[in-house]
């Protein structure tokens, strides 16, 4: 293997990595669960996320070209929060990938239910396939190729415009009303598992090192990333409400409105690429996680942590690979056992992997409204109040994600710096 650095990106192609961040298995189910929470009125929740969503951009982005080096969301929080609360974010988002491997496989086995004619019982086999087929590519230690995942989101982006374009003759005005089925509590509860959507501005930090000049294109990436992705996200809702309506069940949203675009075709499109997108995006997240497992291993061994998998031993990285498969394993017989049991559906466990990232972003807000100045300050603080409200909307995940961070704060090494 070439120790060789990765060659520089250009404007586009970072934009289109972005994108690929941003989008995945959560365009297969938000738009529909969104519709089942709070009726039409759930686009009011998307846009108030899109809002908070291009603050998270702006701040992630200024704190990408000021530290400019990828550290991740853990080194932004310990930067101004010292080296207890980057402790705390960086095992909130190991929480975050462990509880949301198997939602994600969720996800995909609604899909592949949908083309089988299956039902709740269908989904959840084809969920347990995915997610066994997933650990054992990790295990494997088969990484997923940035030009696989690139056209993975390519096939996405087409499939969503097919979707809402072949699909929009047949939108219909009275879909519409009532507006807030639900009440204002209905678009309240939908609002915190939407954030979902919006995991992956905290990837900007890898981005500035394969940049020429950051200062200068970062923020013309974010805008594109941010720009694209909210076209897209309010089409699928818009799309979701005028033309399967507020009584739409939401699992397979795609599908439905694929079915409605070109027939029978359409569900084993979305089957497809639910599958593959299944696969490519929870692999890519656990590739992540197994090297930031392996970082805090190695350093907490030496009594110090700098909070970034870079340069991490293979021994060590193929360590953290079996303890994150080992913790998925665990986590997902209990998760899944549930779901089949029937005591709670994808949609309630939707918000427990959302909950744990969104402590990541809280940490990460409040960091950078103590290191930054002037506009970027005001963003940051703005952005951090919004998801302290989420996190209070968010109901039981709460008690996750609080004992997760406290767990890890009161163990975190003595002698650890705080990265600069």
């Amino acid at each position: 293997m070439s120790d060789s650095p990765p060659a520089p990106l250009s404007t586009a192609g970072a934009a289109a990595l972005y994108i690929g961040a941003l989008l995945g298995p959560s365009m297969l189910l938000l738009p529909g669960l969104a519709v089942r929470k709070a009726g039409p009125a759930s686009l009011l929740a998307w846009l108030a996320l899109l809002v908070l969503s291009g603050l998270v951009a702006a701040v992630f982005s200024r704190l990408g070209i000021r530290m400019g080096s990828a550290v991740g969301a853990a080194g932004y929080t310990a930067a101004g929060l010292g080296r207890r609360a980057g402790h705390a974010a960086a095992w909130c988002f190991l929480a975050g990938v462990v509880t949301g491997a198997p939602v994600v496989c969720l996800i995909g086995g609604a899909y592949v239910a949908e083309l089988l004619g299956g039902g709740t019982r269908a989904a959840f086999a084809a969920a347990v396939c995915l997610l066994a087929l997933v650990l054992a590519i990790r295990l494997v230690g088969v990484r997923t190729g940035t030009s696989l995942q690139l056209v993975l989101v390519a096939v996405l982006v087409a499939l969503v415009v097919l979707a809402v374009a072949g699909a929009a003759p047949e939108a219909r005005a009275d879909h519409w009303t009532p507006f807030t089925p639900h009440g204002w509590s209905g678009v309240a509860g939908a609002a915190s598992p939407l954030m979902l959507a919006f995991v992956g501005w905290e990837a900007a930090a890898p981005l500035t090192v394969r940049l020429r000049d950051p200062g200068r294109q970062l923020p013309r990436v974010v805008a594109v990333a941010f720009a694209v992705t909210a076209v897209l996200y309010l089409a699928m809702a818009g799309a979701t409400v005028a033309v399967l309506g507020p009584t739409t069940d939401g699992a397979v949203p795609l599908a439905d409105l694929l079915r409605v675009a070109i027939g029978g075709l359409g569900p084993q499109l979305a089957a497809a690429s639910a599958i593959a997108l299944t696969l490519a995006a929870t692999n890519a997240y656990l590739t992540g996680a197994a090297s930031l497992a392996a970082a805090l291993v190695r350093d907490t061994g030496r009594g110090a942590i700098t909070l970034s998998g870079k340069g991490c031993p293979v021994r060590l990285e193929r360590h953290g690979s079996v303890r994150i498969v080992v913790a998925i394993a665990a986590v997902s017989a209990l998760l899944l056992g549930l779901v089949g049991a029937g005591a709670v559906t994808t949609a309630q466990l939707v918000a427990l992997p959302t909950t744990l990232f969104l402590a990541v972003y809280l940490g990460c807000m409040a960091s950078a409204a103590r290191i930054l100045t002037g506009a970027q300050q005001l963003a940051a603080g703005t952005a951090c109040a919004v998801v302290l409200l989420l996190l209070t909307l968010a109901g039981w995940p709460v008690l996750v994600a609080l004992a997760v961070a406290l767990t890890a704060w009161t163990r975190t090494p003595q002698s650890m710096p705080t990265p600069v």
